[in-house]
């Protein structure tokens, strides 16, 4: 009984084993970037000579981010198209909901899509979605929804974060959409980056038609799953709290000249990596270090995590090769909200620093999310994209680089507020402390984990 019992334990194994298998195996190869991504990249085509018709602002206030969203959501007459990793029907999340019911309910057509991960843990089941999706003017997909028949697809996951109101303006950037991401709610949060883009009506929206011509490739996708059925259970609640939100949030639904609000550009270009569920070409991750070669003076990159690969690596030491400045702002390892990325960091810290970048690091207690970039003073770039190898190679990605010197100088300034508050990093054990800097101590317990987290699963950080 017990060797029959023993044999059963080891088949058992066997067969997890070999699932486990092919959820990883068929992205543990990372492809390399083609002869043709070569060939159609130019730096030039990133640049313009005069203003265009297309506007552009920066949101990194978590309220004004939710604001803006509800406001462009409320106005829209036409048509909505809203694309996201994460939706959850927290405070936030129902305020959006509540707003594209609102929307679908005086004739608008909206469209949803989200990542399958996303539907999986916080959308099937739910009656506040359901209540949205039962209105014959929203259609709703899922990106690639979770099947334990085909876990050779599992990885591939739907990281876009942007947000189209008819043909007048929209928000791209690095946000959720729920309470960790906008809003001013008290609790844990996380401090991130959108851009809002319009254009003079009747002109020629270039930029918005790119978002658009990506979003209808990724929409046509057999990988995305249309649901359907819904529930009346909410829709009452839908209708009472958007309500609630005009008395108590009047100024959301009022008007703006963003024209005021926004400043020209001289071109927008929209990156993105294939939109496949494989393994993908890293061709955002190409580009935008391609154009950081380019600087002339000064290359500043935000991100929340750093996960890279020798090639990856090389890009960035090619970069400090040929630029004078050449900064990076990231999570320390205590105030670093993802795991994965905290050990990472934790134990390659070093081999950053020797690709010859200026590494500071972000220390005050809220994780921080952003995702930009700024080359000289012409180019600005917001969106999805982290420094670490599942944006590189696994998800969908979007970056909107932006040639408009003046919203440069307000990223710049903006980006500093951050920086100025970061550790000034010296070598992998000490930093340059200004006057009151005192870091976060690394407690035991995390040490431990972090430690742990690398026996245990540092042989898979390409899926991270």
């Amino acid at each position: 009984m017990k060797k029959h019992r023993l044999r059963k334990i080891c088949i058992i194994l066997l067969l997890l084993l070999a699932y486990a298998c092919a959820i990883v195996l068929p992205y543990s190869r990372q492809p390399a970037v083609t002869a043709d991504t070569m060939e159609q990249f130019s730096a030039s085509g990133f640049y313009g000579n005069t203003d265009t018709c297309e506007r552009a602002m920066v949101i990194s206030d978590n309220g004004e981010a939710l604001a803006e969203r509800i406001r462009l959501i409320s106005q829209a007459e036409d048509e909505i198209i809203l694309s996201t990793f994460d939706f959850n029907a927290d405070v936030s999340g129902r305020m959006l909901l509540a707003a594209l019911y609102q929307a679908a309910g005086r004739g608008v057509h909206v469209s949803i899509l989200v990542d399958g991960i996303s539907y999986a843990t916080g959308i099937l089941g739910n009656s506040w979605f359901y209540a949205l999706t039962e209105n014959e003017n929203v259609e709703f997909k899922i990106y690639n929804p979770l099947n334990p028949l085909k876990p050779w697809e599992f990885m591939g996951r739907l990281h876009d974060k942007y947000l189209m109101a008819d043909r007048t303006a929209y928000i791209l950037g690095g946000r959720n959409c729920y309470d960790f991401f906008l809003g001013d709610h008290d609790g844990y949060k996380n401090y991130d980056w959108d851009v809002l883009v319009c254009c003079e009506e009747g002109k020629d929206f270039s930029s918005m038609e790119q978002l658009r011509e990506y979003f209808e490739s990724v929409w046509e996708l057999d990988a995305c799953h249309a649901v359907s059925g819904g529930s009346t259970k909410k829709q009452g609640d839908l209708q009472a709290l958007y309500s609630q939100m005009q008395e108590e949030h009047a100024d959301w639904f009022q008007p703006v000249d963003y024209r005021e609000l926004t400043v020209p550009a001289r071109r927008i270009r929209l990156v993105s990596n294939p939109v496949h569920t494989r393994a993908k070409e890293p061709v955002v991750f190409y580009s935008i270090t391609e154009l950081m070669e380019q600087a002339q003076e000064s290359v500043f990159i935000h991100t929340p995590y750093i996960l890279c690969d020798d090639w990856m690596l090389g890009q960035l030491s090619d970069i400090c090769a040929q630029v004078p400045e050449v900064h990076m702002m990231t999570n320390s390892v205590a105030n670093n909200g993802n795991p994965f990325g905290a050990m990472d960091y934790y134990i390659n810290k070093e081999k950053l620093l020797d690709s010859g970048v200026n590494m500071s690091e972000y220390d005050s207690g809220v994780s921080y999310h952003g995702k930009c970039f700024t080359v000289d003073d012409r180019l600005s770039a917001i969106g999805s994209f982290n420094w670490d190898m599942r944006s590189a190679y696994l998800d969908t990605e979007l970056m909107l680089v932006i040639d408009s010197p003046e919203l440069n100088a307000i990223l710049r300034e903006e980006m500093g507020a951050y920086e100025r508050e970061a550790l000034k990093v010296i070598d992998a054990d000490s930093y340059d402390l200004a006057e009151g800097q005192i870091p976060q101590p690394l407690s035991s317990g995390k040490e431990f984990r972090l430690k742990l987290l690398y026996r245990l699963a540092y042989w898979a950080r390409f899926l991270m």
